[in-house]
């Protein structure tokens, strides 16, 4: 059985992130379940969706008033170069401990940066479809330094402590 397994404690009320994260635990869990000869494609496979995946969550934090250097899209950049440097090396024990370093990794992301960005496009009333902000005046003032939850800096910091 995969170190992963997709349930409802990993939804955020966001289907199009939802949709994302189950298709992520998907992948990792075919890397997990692969046989040696089909490790690397699944593997790659894995890289190329998230890739996507956190492009996706970066353009919409980029959309809705989120610094380019906030420490969620930080995250999103050292993991993904990790899971590249792994993919090229080739060894399939590394691939195999890395797969479950993110099966560790992924719940507490979706619990902390991921909760708080859903919680965020709510508040603005973002639709990930479409990139329309249907409450453009609940737009932060300034861009969100932290990482969109408790680190955050300023006003943003203060409403999300208030609606906590």
């Amino acid at each position: 059985m995969a170190a992963l397994q997709w349930s409802e404690d990993l939804a955020l009320d966001l289907p199009q992130m939802d949709g994302t994260h189950q298709e992520f635990v998907q992948l990792l869990q075919a890397v997990e379940e692969a046989p040696d000869a089909d490790l690397p494609t699944a593997w790659q496979a894995l890289v190329e969706h998230t890739s996507e995946h956190f492009a996706q969550e970066d353009r919409w934090m980029q959309a809705t008033q989120f610094a380019s250097g906030n420490c969620h899209s930080l995250q999103h950049k050292v993991v993904l170069k990790v899971m590249r440097e792994g993919g090229e090396q080739g060894d399939l024990r590394v691939l195999r401990a890395m797969a479950g370093e993110l099966a560790t990794w992924f719940p507490q992301h979706t619990d902390s940066m991921d909760a708080a960005l859903a919680a965020h496009l709510r508040r603005v009333g973002f639709d990930p479809a479409t990139g329309v902000v249907h409450q453009p005046a609940a737009l932060p003032a300034e861009p969100i330094q932290g990482c969109g939850g408790a680190c955050s800096s300023g006003e943003e910091a203060l409403a999300e402590a208030e609606a906590a």
